[in-house]
């Protein structure tokens, strides 16, 4: 199973820290925060990465180069413009196949375990006709409605009072995206239309999890993470 780390978004809410550093570069006990997700894939044996970038793409592949250092082959979808998740995906289609593929939100954090994925992927789900699994988690304080509802493992659009959280974790089957354009596109409106047909399904992160999206949210990650190593 490949996987795609989405890396290509200017990130104005962490300016200053990404004037002159793109966001997934960023710091974070340690290493790039980047870093912590190869590291992580490479341990669930997903090996075959490919990486999106715009805003000062070349440092992201000046920096993790070809992934061998983690034991990763890393191949790069570079956009002239940030084309946003769907659109970013589409494009590197030719790149990830023609087999489910491991999405990742490249600005969060997770200590779950990435062989979940694996196992997923394995069971077959994807092949029934469902055209992506979704990890959600409980709502943090910045998203306190949710976007998604879960009823079993079906994932609706309306997130009512049970509403939670998308992780910004996925299995995608490249027919979920095979037949829109090329160009700038979110991936949330295209996941909306799918449940309406029944065609995603999820389950809850078993794990940590945080939205690095503010400079405030890096710094309290990091000092939860330091207190967590000593």
């Amino acid at each position: 199973m490949k996987a795609m780390i989405l890396a290509a978004g200017r990130g104005q809410r962490m300016a200053p820290l990404t004037d002159h550093c793109p966001k997934p570069l960023l710091p974070l006990a340690g290493k790039p925060l980047i870093v912590h997700h190869i590291e992580k894939l490479v341990a669930a044996g997903i090996t075959e990465l490919v990486i999106n970038h715009a805003w000062l793409g070349n440092m992201l592949e000046t920096q993790l180069q070809d992934g061998q250092q983690w034991g990763a082959t890393i191949r790069y979808s570079a956009e002239a413009v940030a084309l946003e998740t769907a659109g970013g995906v589409r494009q590197a289609l030719p790149l990830l196949g023609d087999q489910p593929f491991l999405l990742i939100n490249g600005d969060v954090w997770t200590d779950w375990d990435y062989l979940e994925a694996v196992r997923i992927s394995s069971s077959g789900v994807l092949d029934d006709g469902t055209l992506a699994w979704l990890w959600l988690t409980d709502n943090p304080l910045h998203n306190p409605a949710g976007d998604f509802s879960l009823d079993g493992t079906e994932v609706a659009a309306e997130a009512g009072d049970q509403g939670l959280t998308f992780t910004g974790i996925s299995l995608i089957h490249p027919d979920l995206l095979a037949g829109i354009p090329l160009g700038k596109q979110a991936l949330a409106p295209i996941l909306r239309q799918a449940m309406a047909r029944k065609q995603i399904k999820g389950c809850l992160l078993n794990g940590c999890w945080t939205d690095v999206g503010t400079p405030q949210r890096l710094v309290e990650l990091e000092q939860q993470l330091t207190r967590e190593t000593f």
